[in-house]
């Protein structure tokens, strides 16, 4: 039977993985608590766990690919484990450079193209609900919806 310290250290090299994660798994694994611990404070040790890291690569994935806004992602941090000082300072790193308004007129672009119409009111309603859940912020995604019916009126018009 593996010990704690390799399993774990075989999960963390296929991919980051928050302390708790880790520490779930090894539990789930019937590891007893003396050796869950011991094996992750010879992990943390060696920087093989450390949930700044995996906060940031987290972050960086839920905003960079799955296009998630900042209190969604702060959600999933939370969700992993993180502490919440680690992960807000992950979700301002990582928004630090994005636009969040471009954030939400490519979101608003996408429902659209799909065949979600802004024409009428509930299915205005539908895509600020579903911006709403991506977790960008209500008074953006308000002023983009907006924007983007307002335009549309002055586009129909030429």
């Amino acid at each position: 039977m593996a010990d704690a310290y390799m399993t774990g250290l075989r999960w963390l090299a296929r991919r980051e993985l928050s302390e708790a994660q880790v520490r779930a798994r090894l539990a789930r694994r019937a590891f007893d608590t003396e050796e869950i611990d011991s094996a992750l404070a010879r992990l943390r040790s060696e920087r093989a766990v450390d949930d700044g890291r995996t906060a940031i690569a987290c972050a960086r994935t839920e905003a960079h690919v799955k296009r998630h806004g900042r209190r969604r992602v702060l959600r999933q941090l939370n969700a992993i484990g993180i502490a919440n000082d680690l992960a807000g300072a992950a979700v301002d790193e990582v928004f630090g450079g994005l636009d969040e308004d471009l954030l939400i007129r490519q979101a608003i672009d996408r429902r659209v193209s799909h065949g979600q119409s802004l024409d009428e009111p509930a299915s205005i309603r539908r895509v600020h609900r579903y911006l709403l859940t991506q977790g960008f912020d209500p008074h953006r995604v308000s002023a983009a919806i907006r924007d983007r019916t307002k335009n549309a009126g002055h586009d129909e018009e030429r």
